[in-house]
Order: structure tokens, then C-alpha cells, then sequence
């Protein structure tokens, strides 16, 4: 097959199904060899074994539209929906396949050049307009609040009503977490004895309205370890489930706005405690690429990213430790483990406090389902890969389950609850708190 041209067309003059704006790199679909080491770690291959479910049959997919072979059509488009964009290939591959930027691409070429129906690109927008405006997600704390506390949600889910809604929306509502006060973080938290950095922390849209107490903990953790933590109030969202999405140009200027809100704050390091929007800032430099005023500033930006549990484990520990007498099973978030290579730190912090056990998830390179929205227009892949997340987690019988990403604590917490289990899914840097502080662990 012969190169491509300018404007993304195939040199053998044959029209290309993509359009000229960034289609999915040749070269780096050349890099695949078709090896096969993908496909044990590939979420919906190992549900389906269908080859063109699998990262390398994507990669076919991808270089047949690009060739003009195959047109965007809704069973080319239902394939590459189906993937979760988790990145365990990247890990797998011997061959250094960037399948991220693969993906990413071609998603962002299916939401310019697919006609998707009425009515899932209403539901899609809706999503977007929501998860991503905090203050639009907050708006309705007050009415969810009162349908779980007022004995609604529990009657709606014991007589089966919630059955007459359609799938999607059912998967949305089964994954609401069980909402509680949420602890305020102020916009500068001083350093405990002498400071040792002054970082900058991302606050996220659904952490920060769902998993408030995470944002809080990681505020404490920081400064009993000599931090002065900035939080910008004029952040906004990342960007990263608009990226993952293919919705390219709303997601470059949210990472302009999210650039500029940290740059006003002079940090030296910016801290993310979820997965997912920690992936999508380290490459801003990538996304941004195109852009003159901001592509320098990105990299810059970018550099300066790190995961919470990254940045603690490179710090040598002030705080003291208290025994967390407890088995504890981590989940690697694929955004952390696949898509950013942190998967030792989490366990070495975690290894730190006095008397905790952690136990390994067998398969811990295979996704829960939560994969940003995967869980909200995927539904069916997305509980048959949390049921069987759940599965490997009750199995080691663990008195808590930790993870570094909002999408998988509720992802793992519905899976668990489905399973007839209430173990408790917490934040890593959760745990770590309650024992800096000497305080049990968030048991709800």
C-alpha cells in the first residue's frame, strides 16, 4: 500500500475515507507485525475473540478507510466504537505501536465524518455538556440527593421500574456513587514544617463533584509532606473525556484554558489524581501541536504533569505512618498502568503503611469497562468487563479495593454491588491519608 499524500489522501489515488485534518498515522500502523501479543490483554477481543475487535483487526480497519478500501459506515464505525481505548495493546506490543494516537485520530475523523443517529448524538452531547461543566454536574446534587436519601432510588431498583428506561440510561443510573457532604479545599493549603515544593492540583469535573473527599485527601497528603498546593478556582476541565472521544477541537480549548489557569498559579509541578486526565495532559504538547501560541507552552505544561502517586513515590516521606491493619486489593487503572507507565508507585506507597496486605487482581492488565464514557455508550461490554473484574476481586477476599481513577471506583463499586458485595472502593491516596492521619479508612 502506497504512502499517503498531502491532505491524508493515499498516493494511489484512490479517495481515503478520512478527511486531510491529522488521519490516523501510516507509519504508524506499519509498525504493527500482527503478532498476536495484543490479544490477551485486549478487553473486547478476550470477550468476543472477533479479530476485528481486536486492536490489530483495528489497525486493518484503519489503514482500509485510508486506502479508500472501506467507507465510514455504521459496521467499520461499530468496531473501533467498541474499543475502550485503554491502551493495554501499547503495553503489550513488542513492535512500539503508538495505538493511542491511532485511535484517537480515527475516532476524532468518525464524530467530523459519520452520521451518527438524532438520537445518539443527543446523548452524547448531553454527556458532554454535563461531565465536563462541574458546576452543570453540581446543579443536580440537591434532586440526586433527595432520590437516594428519600428511599426512591432503592424502591426504583427493588420493584424494577428503572427496567422501563432504555439501557444507557440504566447503565447512567447504576453508576451513580452514594453521594455524601463534600469537604471544601482551599485555594492555597500551606505546607506542614518546612516546604519542600509548591505544586499546583488539578481538581477534575466528576472528581470533584462526586469524589470530593479524594480531592481533600490529596490536599492533606501533599502538605503533610512539605507541599504548598495551589488549586486554581478558575480551572476548568481537562479535556480528556473529549479527546478520548474524538471530539478534538472542544478538547484543545479546554487544555488552553487549563494551561493558562496553571500558568497564572506559578507551580512547579501540577498534580493529578486522576488517571484518565493525567494521560490527556502529559500530551497536550501532542494534541496542541498545531497550535502557535499555545504548542511550546503545552510541552512546557505537559512536562510539568504528574500522577499523585508518581510525585509521592519520588518524594522521600516526612509524615508519619500508621498501621492500616487491612487486605487491601489495588486495581491498576489502565490510564495509569498502560497509557502513563505508573504502576510500581501506587503499590510503593501503598507498601509504606505499617500492617496493610496488598493482594494482585489476577488479569490486572484487562480494563474494568469504565474507559471514560465507555461505560455510558457501551453498556453491555462495559458490565460483562465489570462483572468480570468482580469476580477476580471477590476472589481474594479483600477488605478494600484501591484505585487511582474516578471512573473506576464507580465502575468497581456497581460491579461489586451487582455481585451481592459492599467491599468498600477507595482512592489510593484515601488510604494513604487515613494513615497519615491515623484515622480508619472511609468505609461507605
Amino acid at each position: 500500500m502506497g504512502a499517503v499524500g498531502e491532505g491524508g489522501q493515499p498516493a494511489t489515488g484512490a479517495k481515503s475515507a478520512f478527511d486531510a485534518h491529522h488521519p490516523p498515522v501510516r507509519e504508524l500502523m506499519d509498525k504493527c507485525v500482527h503478532c498476536g501479543f495484543c490479544l490477551p490483554v485486549c478487553p473486547t477481543y478476550v470477550l468476543w475473540h472477533e479479530e476485528m475487535d481486536s486492536p490489530r483487526g483495528r489497525i486493518y480497519l484503519m489503514r482500509m478507510a485510508l486506502d479508500g478500501a472501506a467507507t465510514l459506515n455504521d459496521k467499520w464505525v461499530g468496531h473501533l466504537d467498541a474499543c475502550l481505548g485503554c491502551m493495554a495493546c501499547m503495553t503489550a506490543c513488542p513492535s512500539g505501536v503508538d495505538y493511542g494516537k491511532l485511535i484517537e485520530a480515527t475516532r476524532a475523523q468518525i464524530e467530523r465524518n459519520y452520521p451518527r443517529s438524532v438520537a445518539e448524538r443527543a446523548y452524547r452531547q448531553m454527556i458532554f455538556s454535563t461531565f465536563t461543566v462541574p458546576a452543570r454536574l453540581r446543579a443536580f446534587l440537591l434532586p440526586l440527593k433527595f432520590y437516594q436519601k428519600s428511599g426512591i432510588q432503592a424502591l426504583a431498583r427493588r420493584t424494577g421500574v428503572l427496567n422501563l428506561l432504555p439501557k444507557k440510561l440504566r447503565s447512567m443510573e447504576s453508576l451513580l456513587p452514594r453521594l455524601e457532604k463534600g469537604e471544601a479545599i482551599a485555594e492555597v493549603t500551606g505546607a506542614k514544617g518546612t516546604q519542600r515544593h509548591r505544586v499546583g492540583m488539578l481538581t477534575g469535573c466528576v472528581q470533584s463533584v462526586f469524589f470530593p473527599q479524594v480531592n481533600a485527601a490529596t490536599a492533606r497528603v501533599l502538605a503533610a509532606e512539605g507541599c504548598e498546593v495551589i488549586t486554581p478556582k478558575d480551572q476548568s476541565c481537562c479535556g480528556a473525556l473529549l479527546v478520548h472521544a474524538g471530539e478534538e477541537e472542544r478538547a484543545q480549548e479546554l487544555a488552553r484554558r487549563t494551561i493558562d489557569a496553571f500558568e497564572r498559579a506559578n507551580v512547579e509541578t501540577i498534580i493529578v489524581n486522576a488517571a484518565g486526565c493525567g494521560s490527556t495532559m502529559k500530551e497536550y504538547g501532542y494534541l496542541l501541536r498545531d497550535d502557535p501560541k499555545y504548542a511550546t507552552r503545552a510541552r512546557v505544561f505537559s512536562a510539568k504533569c504528574r500522577d499523585v502517586s508518581e510525585f509521592l513515590a519520588a518524594l522521600e516521606p516526612r509524615a508519619p505512618r500508621n498501621p492500616i491493619a487491612m487486605r487491601v486489593a489495588y486495581h491498576d487503572s489502565c490510564h495509569l498502568q498502560h497509557a502513563q507507565g505508573v504502576r510500581s508507585q501506587p503499590r510503593a506507597l501503598l507498601s509504606r503503611i505499617p500492617q496493610i496486605d496488598i493482594v494482585e487482581i489476577p488479569d490486572a492488565a484487562v480494563c474494568c469497562g469504565s474507559a471514560g464514557i465507555y461505560n455510558l455508550v457501551q453498556p453491555e461490554a462495559a458490565t460483562e468487563l465489570g462483572d468480570r473484574k468482580a469476580q477476580n476481586v471477590l476472589g481474594l477476599k479483600p477488605d478494600v479495593v484501591a484505585s487511582g481513577n474516578p471512573g473506576c471506583l464507580l465502575q468497581l463499586r456497581t460491579a461489586l454491588e451487582r455481585a451481592g458485595k459492599r467491599i468498600p472502593v477507595l482512592h489510593t491516596v484515601e488510604l494513604l491519608d487515613a494513615s497519615i492521619r491515623g484515622a480508619s479508612p472511609r468505609m461507605n
